[in-house]
């Protein structure tokens, strides 16, 4: 019997949501001041793990993976434009600076350019397509890098604590993650761009589960 990946992936990302909104509300990925928030980079970490290894042992996965939308992938990043409330907690003097403005005004920047780089999904743009991912990646890999370092850069001054309570958690928990895998799958995809456009040209193409 083959597998309903879409249905499946659907469940799974439910799952996950609640998974973390739970472990949220039991303070499970909550870090108390000076502390490395080891808990959310668990979290942050374990699922980008677990995709890929699914990924590099199931062909069916990875040939359903593959045949997504490079374009609805890449333009589910504009959601990313909310990372400004990291900006704004800044302005209350919540989130210290040497997270809270690179970690925000990232993900605005990568918000606001998510359609355009949408249009570069093709085998023509493929370079321009591949630095967009990847310059995604980066500001992902620097908000949780900086985040974490925070407290150690300035352990008296703000910290990132409310960034591991609800509602902020879900934001490193289930976004980074999410988006951190999204990025993987479109670069997989480009690396297919050889002679033909991308995959979702074939008439039964299929868009990310949401």
């Amino acid at each position: 019997m083959k597998t309903d990946y879409a249905k499946l992936t659907r469940v799974l990302i439910s799952a996950w949501f609640a998974l973390i909104v739970t472990a949220s509300a039991l303070h499970l990925v909550h870090a108390q001041p000076g502390k490395a928030p080891l808990g959310l980079l668990i979290a942050v970490l374990a699922p980008i793990f677990i995709f890929s290894v699914w990924y590099l042992r199931s062909n069916d996965f990875r040939a359903w993976i593959l045949s997504l939308d490079p374009q609805a992938l890449t333009r589910f990043h504009a959601w990313r434009i909310v990372g400004f409330v990291f900006v704004g907690l800044h302005t209350y003097q919540i989130l210290p600076a040497i997270f809270a403005l690179p970690a925000g005004w990232g993900d605005v920047i990568i918000g606001l350019t998510a359609y355009t780089a949408s249009d570069l999904a093709s085998r023509r743009r493929r370079k321009g397509f591949v630095a967009w991912q990847l310059l995604g990646m980066l500001d992902l890999i620097l908000a949780i890098g900086l985040g974490a370092a925070s407290g150690l850069i300035d352990p008296h001054g703000l910290n990132t604590a409310p960034v591991t309570m609800l509602p902020l958690s879900l934001i490193p928990g289930f976004g980074v993650p999410f988006f951190f895998i999204l990025h993987i799958i479109s670069i997989a995809q480009a690396r297919r761009w050889h002679s033909t456009d991308h995959p979702n040209r074939l008439a039964s193409a299929q868009s990310i589960p949401a």
